[in-house]
This record gives structure tokens, C-alpha cells and sequence, in this order.
């Protein structure tokens, strides 16, 4: 789809379709005031009938309205004037590209960027419209026969302005916008493809790839590369697969070499049937998603890259599938990881900690400004915090702080969860320095515990995503989180955004 920027008055657009804003109880926004005035009070008529009272999320598509050059004029409920937010405003964007996709507008100019948000420049209104935008149109059909096609979908979405002067924060906003929007797609059709198709080996493929198209660095480490160094517990975990295990290194490199870089591990756990420790049959399809956190960084450095940000990034891949089988690990087994110390492995479940202890310890090499790990890691977060924020846990409080406004800024929240050394208690072990799980209580924070074990060296962040990075149901699939908070994150230390 095109997109671009535009200042004007709503009634002379010559466009398929305007959209304006109703606030509830039926109260016109500006341009929808605009159009009302060009119209001799037409949408005011529509107003008083009740056909438009101003619900949230509610549409109405009007035809022919005097006065004006476009074709249609589309409303749009934004609830309650008082009410309205981040989320209210996502929620009505949504609504509007929804309808005009779905209704046979090939292009509309949509006015619901003019509306205020609290604490919200036009910068974010634009940003968010761009990723709200293509996030409603998108569509994971690769492996269906026949493709459900929007019979005229729309082809190009333009966003007002109201002032002249905002038209270059806009435009600007509107890339970055695009960025993320590209790199939330990318995890989101890495996450929604088959373990068969999705192994460890192809996302090496999709990273070199994308590394020659957006002028990255890219490195992949073999099995062999990996018994070299060490990688002890990474190998534990991909000793029961035929697939083989890879270690992908990326480089975004913005800056001058004398910059530290941030460093972004993902965990890529492409399939997770739990090894021995089996898990029950019963939605373990959706352990397809278990490398969303391997998604989310490589569509991170991916939005990084369109976006030429003037800092130095490094995305680390460690993937592997988590099979049972003749050579899998046990319970009971003691694995000596990179850093040399050594871990009891109680539950083979317990493998994204694994993999990514072997990768903590590999970042330092980067001598890193920050390093933020990100994986759907443990259940035990779900049951905490829902399906609505990530975990995050970290021993740096100015880091934390740095990710939670991030998280903010993109609507993409996290919640701050202890990392007390009292918890550490529970990883224990009388035969090796530590075992890989705590027990049931606090299992999200002992699995934090077990990595900051392996990151005394620098400040460390870790998200944990195994309740946002996919949905279940009738609306199934990743999400592509948290691409945004991330790719925010990343805005504000290259100083972009404020």
C-alpha cells in the first residue's frame, strides 16, 4: 500500500473516500465540522437521527455528501471526548482502515490524525497510523490453496495534517512509521510459519538475506563453530533434533566504531515439543511460536536498518528445535555452558534459558552499551500478566526505565517485575553450580535470575514475551511484539524522538 502526508481542508479533497471523527454522544470533530459547514449541515441531520451516535469502533459510510470532491465520506466513532487515548485512537484508525479495505475505496485521506491525543505530537499520531495501518491489512495466506482476496482493496491511504508547518515531522514520522511496520510483518510471518518450513536453518537464510538487501553484517555459526567455543548449553538443547543448530550474529553498524553497540538477543527456539520432558498434546502446534523472540529482534534490526538509525545494533540468534529423542537431553544431566559454569537440568522444558545463557555470555565480546534479551520463556508470566504486557525484568533501574517509556511511547507495554536476589535460593543445586529451574513459584523470576547469572558484565534487560508474542483462538497468530517498544527504544537512544 502507498501512503503519504497532506495538509488541507477535508471538503475539497478528491479522494474515494474522507474520514472524519464523531466523538460520543455525537459530537463532530473539526474536519468533520468542516464538511458539515461545505454540506449545509448534511452530517449534522445524520447525527441528530441517531444513524451516528459515536461509539468507539463504530463506522459510517456516507455517499455523495454536497459539498465536497470525494466520492464518500466515512465516520468514525471515537468514543467518549474525555476517554479518549493511545488506545482509543489505535482503536478508531483500525475501525476506518478496516472499512475503507473492505468497502471498495481504492484510496482515502484520513483526517483522524488530526485529532488530539494526550501528551501525543503529531510525530506519534502519524507513527502509530502507519503501523496501525498495516497491521489491519495484514494477511498470512501463503499455505491456503485459495487466497480470501479483498475484491478492491485499498491501494493508498494518505494522512492529514493540520498545520503546514507539521507536514515535515510528518513525513518523517510517517518512515519511521513504515519501518516498524515492516519489521512488526517480518516477526509476524516468521512466527505464523510451520516448523517444518521455519528451522533453525531458515532463519540463517532469512537473516543473510536480509542482510544483503539492507547492507547488514551477517555471520552464521555451525554446530561445529559452536562445540568450538564452548557453547554447552545451546548444543544440550539441540542434541535430540535432526535439524541442526545455528548461531546467527547481525550487525547494523550506524555509528562510529567507537560506539558501544546495543546488543538484541532473541531467543529461537523454532519448535519446543518440551524434549523429554514432553509437553501435553494439546495446543502444542502453537510451540511453532516459540522463537517469536528470534522474530522480534531480527524485525527490530530489520526496521533499524530501513531506518539508517546513526547507532551501532547487534542482533544474536541462538536457534535450535527441542526434540526428544536417543540423544536428548535428560533430566538429571549436567552441562557445562560458555561462561563455564555449570547447570543441572531438572526440566528439558526449561530450554530458552539455555540457549540464551550460552548467548549472554557470547554478547560480551561486543562490549556492549546495553544488551535486552527478549523470549517467550516461561508460562509463568502469562499467568501473571496476561495476554497484555511483556515481563520485564533488569539489573540496570536507568534501563528499565528506558524500556518502560519505550513501551509506553509505542503502545507496546511491559511491566517491571522484581529481580531480588531472595529468589535466587530456589536455583540451587547440589551437584552443579546452579539447576535450570526454581520450582513453581516465581517461575518467570527465577528463570530471570538464572540469566542474570550471565550478565555481570554489562546492564542487561530481559522481556519476556510468552504472553504478547501470539494470540490463541479465533484470531490466532503472532503478533509481532514487541517490534514496537523495541524499535522505540532504539528511536530515543539515536535521539530521533525525544
Amino acid at each position: 500500500m502507498e501512503f503519504s502526508i497532506k495538509s488541507g481542508s477535508p471538503e475539497k479533497q478528491r479522494s474515494a473516500c474522507v474520514v472524519v471523527g464523531v466523538f460520543e454522544p455525537r459530537k463532530l470533530t473539526l474536519p468533520a465540522e468542516l464538511i458539515d459547514n461545505a454540506a449545509r449541515g448534511y452530517l449534522s441531520d445524520i447525527i441528530r437521527r441517531g444513524d451516528m451516535e459515536g461509539k468507539l469502533g463504530s463506522t459510517l459510510l456516507l455517499h455523495n455528501v454536497p459539498g465536497t470532491l470525494c466520492d464518500r465520506v466515512l465516520l468514525v466513532g471515537l468514543g467518549k471526548e474525555k476517554e479518549f487515548r493511545e488506545k482509543e485512537y489505535c482503536s478508531a484508525l483500525r475501525a476506518a482502515v478496516k472499512t475503507l479495505n473492505e468497502t471498495g475505496s481504492f484510496d482515502g485521506v484520513v483526517f483522524l490524525t488530526e485529532t488530539g491525543v494526550k501528551r501525543r505530537d503529531v510525530g506519534w499520531r502519524i507513527r502509530q497510523a502507519a503501523l496501525v495501518a498495516q497491521e489491519t491489512v495484514y494477511r498470512f495466506d501463503r499455505f491456503k490453496s485459495k487466497k480470501d482476496e479483498v475484491r478492491r482493496p485499498l491501494r493508498k491511504l494518505t494522512f492529514a495534517v493540520e498545520r503546514r508547518n507539521e507536514l515535515a515531522p510528518a513525513e518523517e514520522a510517517l518512515a519511521q512509521g513504515l519501518a516498524i511496520a515492516d519489521g512488526v510483518s517480518f516477526a509476524k510471518n516468521l512466527g505464523n510459519l510451520p516448523g517444518n518450513v521455519c528451522t533453525p536453518t531458515y532463519l540463517a537464510e532469512q537473516a543473510l538475506e536480509m542482510s544483503k538487501d539492507l547492507g547488514l553484517e551477517c555471520q552464521v555459526l555451525e554446530r561445529a563453530d559452536l562445540e568450538t567455543l564452548g557453547m554447552g548449553a545451546l548444543l544440550s538443547v539441540a542434541r535430540g533434533s535432526h535439524q541442526p543448530p545455528k548461531f546467527i550474529v547481525l550487525q547494523h553498524k550506524g555509528a562510529d566504531a567507537s560506539q558501544k553497540p546495543v546488543v538484541l538477543v532473541g531467543k529461537g527456539i523454532t519448535f519446543d515439543t518440551g524434549g523429554i520432558s514432553l509437553k501435553p498434546a494439546p495446543e502444542m502446534d502453537e510451540m511453532k511460536y516459540d522463537m517469536c523472540g528470534a522474530a522480534s529482534v531480527l524485525g527490530t534490526i530489520r526496521a533499524a536498518a530501513m531506518m539508517k538509525l546513526p547507532i551501532n545494533l547487534v542482533a544474536l540468534v541462538p536457534a535450535s528445535e527441542n526434540m526428544p529423542g536417543g540423544a536428548a537431553s535428560k533430566p538429571g544431566d549436567i552441562v557445562t555452558s560458555l561462561s563455564g559454569q555449570t547447570v543441572e537440568i531438572l526440566n528439558t522444558d526449561a530450554e530458552g534459558r539455555l540457549v540464551l545463557c550460552d548467548a549472554l555470555t557470547y554478547a560480551e565480546r561486543f562490549e556492549p552499551e546495553v544488551v535486552v534479551d527478549v523470549a517467550t520463556l516461561t508460562g509463568a508470566c502469562v499467568i501473571a500478566l496476561g495476554h497484555v504486557a511483556s515481563g520485564l525484568f533488569a539489573n540496570n533501574e536507568t534501563l528499565a526505565r528506558e524500556l518502560l517509556t519505550s513501551g509506553e511511547e509505542a503502545f507496546d507495554r511491559a511491566w517491571h517485575m522484581p529481580l531480588w536476589d531472595d529468589y535466587q535460593e530456589q536455583l540451587k543445586s547440589p551437584f552443579a553450580d546452579m539447576a535450570n529451574i526454581g520450582g513453581r513459584a516465581a517461575g518467570s523470576i527465577t528463570a530471570a535470575c538464572f540469566l542474570s547469572r550471565f550478565t555481570k558484565k554489562y546492564d542487561w534487560a530481559h522481556l519476556d514475551i510468552a504472553g504478547t508474542a501470539w494470540k490463541s483462538g479465533a484470531d490466532k497468530g503472532a503478533t509481532g511484539r514487541p517490534v514496537p517498544l523495541l524499535a522505540h527504544f532504539l528511536l530515543k537512544r539515536a535521539g530521533k524522538i525525544d
